[in-house]
């Protein structure tokens, strides 16, 4: 298992975002997987009910392509994560700094799945107005943002940061209850999760993943205090040498 400080040691955002969330990238499998996971977002955030004042974003990373749908439908962005140098590299983007990750050709994509190309400079923008701070969290603690406290929110979104931050079910379980309190009664947990995956590579490192079926996110989901009401499981049929990522599963919850 990949513990906490060894990302805060090791994690290289760059070479991160460069390996997974190039769009130019020749190698097919670095887009299918992006690719997918915006889709899965795009149809998730087009559900009526996901709308809203505030929006959470758990396990943020280095990475915006998780607000992209999200920022259309909610006033505020609160942003978090573990490790600094992912917050350092978000707040880099946020701030419009030379050298910071160039995310248009993503932003082009959502804005085509939405049904207008030529919208993306309104979107990035969007984005940048929107995310109001960027904190550091940890979802293994009860108190995760801890000293700050946060009012609840209307929306927590999560993608791909559990199965990475929790060595086991158990830890899994207890860690979407810790998330749980960040939401109103009534608010939505929007969770993106890969199946079955037990790593992922980049930059000659690898880092382990918690292996996830279907089944165990819905009813550790179901055991935070949520009711499921969007599920779906796609496969990831490329064969990639940096994971071995057997499907994703996009879900959304409804807090009772």
């Amino acid at each position: 298992f990949t513990e906490a400080d060894f990302y805060q040691q090791n994690f290289d955002p760059q070479a991160y975002l460069k390996e997974y969330y190039s769009m130019s990238d020749s190698r097919e499998g670095a887009n299918v997987f992006l690719t997918q996971n915006l889709r899965i977002l795009h149809k998730m955030f087009s559900l009526d009910m996901l709308r809203g004042g505030t929006l959470i974003d758990v396990g943020c990373g280095p990475t915006i392509y998780q607000l992209l749908s999200a920022c259309e439908h909610f006033h505020e962005i609160i942003a978090l994560d573990y490790t600094d140098q992912n917050r350092q590299e978000l707040e880099r983007w946020l701030r419009n700094e030379e050298g910071a990750f160039d995310w248009v050709p993503v932003v082009k994509y959502v804005c085509e799945l939405e049904g207008d190309r030529e919208k993306w400079a309104e979107k990035q923008e969007k984005v940048r107005k929107k995310v109001k701070q960027v904190l550091k969290c940890d979802v293994t603690k009860a108190n995760l943002t801890g000293p700050v406290s946060l009012p609840p929110a209307d929306c927590i979104v999560s993608t791909l940061c559990l199965e990475g931050a929790c060595k086991d079910l158990p830890t899994f379980r207890s860690a979407l209850r810790n998330i749980g309190t960040l939401v109103k009664p009534g608010g939505h947990l929007v969770l993106v999760t890969v199946l079955g995956q037990t790593y992922y590579a980049f930059n000659k490192q690898v880092f382990s993943c918690l292996r996830l079926q279907k089944h165990e996110v819905e009813a550790a989901v179901e055991a935070a205090g949520f009711e499921v009401t969007f599920s779906e499981a796609q496969p990831y049929a490329v064969s990639d040498e940096r994971m071995d990522c057997g499907g994703m599963l996009g879900l959304v919850a409804r807090s009772v």
